[in-house]
């Protein structure tokens, strides 16, 4: 199948034409940086760049001619802003999101697979998060565009189109074009300590999530939601398995929820004058103290799912931050070592 993916030279995207090369798919890109993207793609795997076309998926007209060449589309484009570098979050998500979606389903594209995020639930209304829960009111600008988009996308289901939408947990792994959210938090965890408070996390390595989507894309399905919650950890329980991989201890200190929001809020002012090298924010923490365990049972069954062990992935994502520079390799222990014995091997 012909599938245009839009993000092809972000996280989720890279690996995910990975999967879809992988699984028999021709994967057409929308990208905004063809050198960027040929080198990010090459990180992964992907040595010959498929099909491309240069648009920015703010131009309608653009998105048009580019999605006039597929049978369905993977939207997986997006702006992060929890940790306060996200760059134009409503012309990404919320003006790029219609113009990909809402033009594919004139054209006629089946599947349509929109990739969400479960923090549209966040703060949760109860103990679970679950696909039909209600939405979020989020507080934030990167909060505000998700749910904009995510209402968007739903409009589109009741209008009877083929629009999958899926939603991920704190996404990890190796290869992340540009630090950011729960990769980003993991190197903060480890350099500076573990704020330990309430809520979690749930994280999901994201060659897992490439899966995923590829198992989304069958045509004549209808519309669909499925909730990913990965492996959900507390705080201190995330700690422990950084301790497992790395054999060292973090640093862990207690932090209350109103203690952290307040830290969070200064620290927001001082970045406003200077860099500061922690990924806390208010939004950050907003998400961090409220998020509960999610339901994707019927997922997991539905796209005949398993996850690989969260150790795997938390040892992978930290092993590869330091082999690209983004850790000194003391904060990530024995798996410095691994590291150096297997490029011994190879050699």
């Amino acid at each position: 199948m012909r599938v245009v993916i839009t993000g092809a030279s972000g996280f989720v995207g890279c690996h995910a034409v990975a999967a879809l090369q992988a699984a028999g798919h021709e994967p057409v890109l929308l990208i905004r940086d063809p050198e960027k993207t040929a080198r990010v793609l090459a990180s992964v795997g992907v040595t010959e760049t498929p099909e491309t076309h240069k648009a920015d998926i703010r131009d309608a007209r653009a998105v048009r001619a580019c999605l006039e060449r597929g049978e369905a589309v993977l939207h997986a484009a997006a702006e992060i802003g929890i940790t306060g570098r996200g760059g134009d979050l409503a012309g990404t998500n919320v003006t790029g999101l219609r113009n990909v979606l809402g033009q594919a389903a004139e054209l006629g594209l089946d599947p349509i697979v929109h990739v969400s995020t479960t923090t549209v639930f966040i703060p949760p209304r109860g103990p679970v998060i679950t696909a039909d829960g209600p939405l979020s009111s989020p507080r934030t600008e990167y909060g505000r565009t998700k749910v904009d988009g995510e209402r968007y996308a739903r409009a589109l289901q009741d209008d009877g189109h083929p629009v999958t939408i899926v939603y991920p947990p704190g996404v990890i792994g190796p290869h992340q074009p540009k630090l950011d959210s729960m990769v980003e938090g993991l190197r903060g965890g480890l350099v500076q300590g573990w704020p330990i408070t309430t809520g979690g996390a749930g994280l999901m390595d994201v060659r897992d999530l490439a899966v995923a989507l590829t198992r989304c894309l069958e045509p004549g399905k209808g519309a669909r939601r499925f909730l990913l919650g990965g492996h959900f950890l507390r705080w201190a329980e995330l700690a422990d398995v950084c301790d497992e991989v790395t054999g060292r201890r973090c640093r862990r200190y207690p932090a209350p929820a109103a203690l952290l929001r307040a830290a969070a809020a200064v620290l927001d002012t001082v970045k406003k004058v200077r860099p500061v090298d922690y990924p806390l924010t208010r939004d950050a923490v907003d998400i961090m103290v409220t998020t509960v365990p999610a339901d994707d049972a019927e997922t997991m069954d539905a796209l005949a799912l398993r996850l690989r062990p969260v150790q795997e992935s938390v040892a992978d994502t930290l092993r590869w931050l330091a082999e690209a520079g983004h850790i000194a390799p003391r904060y990530i222990g024995r798996l410095a070592r691994t590291s150096q014995s297997e490029e011994d091997i190879a050699l």
